[in-house]
């Protein structure tokens, strides 16, 4: 992929309830099709994990009524054409985006004012398994590196880069993972300090790990994977960057 270089003004933030959408000239009137992609691991792509095979991308772009009645119009699919390109693979790690990114084809240009399109990244949690949570060295900022690359070089605009949660909702009792709690937790904030300066050079943050630090079990399934509630939950915190407040 080629480098893209975005000015200031592209990367706008979103205020008073404005969404991306309407900043970018998608509006209604136009009946503009959005694309909305999505990248990474299993916090995008959770639909083996719940009975319906629901993930968050497919209630972004069309909600399901039966399941949400509380989401009821509030998706992509209410104010405009939409499709959903779903790229994001359950174990991913960062060293993987590049080929989910493998023939990618945006029409138009690459922030295109008609044909509208959205990237939604979630990555980290699988590196952290992987070796990253006892890191003590430049692992994490290696991390870093390589995400910061593939964002740079991903021909979509806006993106929305998610943070990793913590399913053990910040009580220690729940660890599960063999390695001291503290440095559990110190290389997590490390990680998601990283994704947040990330998304705040090429895009928007989004806050996955402060909503569900106020979640409960009920939210995950396996232990660590988000449940039918969690992908909804997923869904809730992108919702307001892609349809407005």
């Amino acid at each position: 992929m080629a480098p893209f270089k975005p000015t200031r003004r592209q990367f706008i933030k979103v205020a008073g309830g404005t969404s991306f959408l309407t900043l970018l000239g998608c509006n209604r009137r136009e009946q503009a099709m959005l694309t909305l992609y999505t990248f990474g691991d299993s916090i995008l792509d959770c639909g083996r994990y719940n009975e319906y095979g629901v993930h968050p991308g497919q209630l972004l772009v069309q909600n399901d009524d039966r399941l949400f009645p509380e989401f009821q119009g509030q998706d992509l699919k209410s104010r405009q054409p939409a499709r959903l390109e779903h790229r994001a693979r359950d174990g991913a790690t960062v060293d993987g985006l590049r080929s989910q990114a493998q023939g990618l084809r945006v029409e138009g240009k690459a922030m295109p004012a008609a044909g509208c399109a959205y990237a939604l990244i979630t990555i980290g949690g699988n590196d952290l398994l992987r070796g990253l949570i006892r890191d003590s060295g430049a692992g994490i900022a290696t991390f870093a590196s390589t995400l910061d690359t593939f964002v740079q070089q991903l021909p979509i605009r806006p993106v929305l880069l998610g943070n990793v949660y913590d399913p053990t909702f910040g009580d220690d009792s729940r660890n599960f993972l063999g390695v001291e709690p503290a440095i559990a937790r110190q290389n997590l904030q490390r990680m998601n300090t990283a994704i947040q300066e990330i998304a705040n050079r090429y895009g928007q943050f989004v806050d996955l790990h402060a909503h569900f630090l106020k979640g409960d079990p009920s939210w995950f399934t396996a232990m660590i994977e988000p449940s039918l509630r969690g992908a909804s939950e997923v869904r809730r915190v992108f919702l307001p960057y892609i349809v407005g407040k």
